[in-house]
């Protein structure tokens, strides 16, 4: 590939960013994006809805310029979004907001993969499709897939990847992230998913050595939201277990891992990551999501802060309550996510540029007292 934009996010480039918004962003806004440093805003674009159209492009590379130039440093993405369509219009985005001096340095970017590109749409002949576009190009088999929408394999996965550096337009990727690993046990069990995981995160490891990414994890829905007996369930140790094996075979013993970040649905509807005690962290305590990340050293992300915009049409009465200056629920719903204690930044999807004032506004507010935000659970 060529032309490609060098770099990724560094802890002096993302200071001096977070620096330069202190006149635009409230304190608080930014988290430490675990030892490296790196500041993370606390809030951050999300581009997985919109119409397949050119104006749906060009609206998401707009709310990515703007976004960048008022405080929100992280764009998340995936390989599947709007067919392959986001990629391309995240690229351009991204392209403008260098051209306007923005450092590559500065700006983490998350792309996303394991749910089938398609793109230009779902094909008619699906099995037609996937024999000449995956089988024959060695990239997965039968086997692999489940649903008719779900590939975990590792020549798949190193393939969006690529997908993602290529139409995103940069070297490097920050992050890169397996999605919804889970759908596939209910097909064929845990086990045998996993050991598909460890084949993934061997690849993505490789990927890590070959500076095409620099750390990788897992976007889940039900995984690490539901009880740990449900059949879906996945433990934060569990999937640091499997990176661990696969850093050692790829760097050798007692090389360090690069799983790094988790994405899990959070809102105040979906609090399960906050008051779900579900995972065993191996010192001496069952935690939520939230507190077993802290304490194994992994980067939350919330997805479906708005609940896919739903959130943003109804109004909560305790948020209403605590926070009357927010102008509507949509902003009340952010600032309750990013308030959060161990909760890094909140995604919000946004693809018309009208979306984001409201994403601004919350940003230029200090985040919710911690005695406050704790209080709203206890009056639940």
């Amino acid at each position: 590939m060529k032309n490609l934009i060098k770099g990724y996010a560094t802890p002096e480039a993302t200071k001096q960013y977070a620096s330069r918004m202190k006149s635009v962003v409230a304190e608080g806004h930014y988290s430490d994006f675990l030892k490296s440093k790196i500041k993370l805003s606390s809030l951050g674009i999300g581009t997985f809805s919109g119409a397949m159209t050119t104006e749906a492009d060009e609206q998401i590379g707009q709310v990515i310029v703007k976004g960048i130039e008022s405080g929100i440093n992280v764009i998340d993405t995936a390989s599947h979004y709007r067919y392959g369509r986001a990629l391309a219009a995240v690229g351009a985005g991204l392209r403008a907001s260098f051209d306007n001096g923005v450092s590559r340095e500065s700006v983490f970017v998350i792309s996303k993969g394991g749910f089938l590109t398609l793109r230009g749409g779902r094909p008619a002949d699906f099995d037609d499709w996937f024999e000449k576009e995956i089988v024959e190009k060695k990239l997965g088999c039968k086997d692999d897939l489940v649903n008719q929408i779900h590939l975990l394999s590792p020549e798949y996965i190193n393939y969006q990847i690529d997908l993602s550096r290529s139409l995103m337009g940069l070297e490097t990727l920050d992050v890169f992230l397996v999605d919804q690993p889970e759908v596939h046990i209910s097909v064929i069990g845990k086990e045998k998913t996993n050991k598909k995981l460890l084949n993934v995160f061997i690849q993505l490891e490789k990927a890590v050595q070959e500076n095409r990414i620099r750390g990788y994890g897992v976007s889940t829905f039900d995984g690490m939201r539901v009880e740990t007996d449900d059949i879906k369930f996945q433990s934060l140790t569990s999937m640091i277990g499997l990176a661990e094996k696969a850093a050692q075979e790829v760097h050798g013993l007692g090389a360090s891992h690069n799983f790094n970040v988790v994405q899990v649905p959070f809102n105040h509807v979906m609090t399960e990551a906050f008051t779900r005690f579900s995972h065993a962290t191996g010192q001496g305590n069952v935690a939520s999501t939230l507190q077993a990340a802290y304490q194994l050293g992994i980067y939350v992300m919330a997805s479906h802060s708005l609940m896919k915009g739903h959130l943003a049409l109804a109004e909560n009465d305790q948020l209403s309550a605590v926070l009357p200056n927010l102008a509507n629920a949509a902003q009340r719903s952010m600032q309750f996510n990013r308030s959060t204690p161990g909760l890094g930044t909140s995604l919000v999807g946004m693809s018309r540029i009208e979306h984001l004032p409201d994403m601004l506004a919350v940003s230029q507010i200090l985040p919710i007292a911690k005695n406050i935000y704790i209080g709203l659970y206890s009056k639940a």
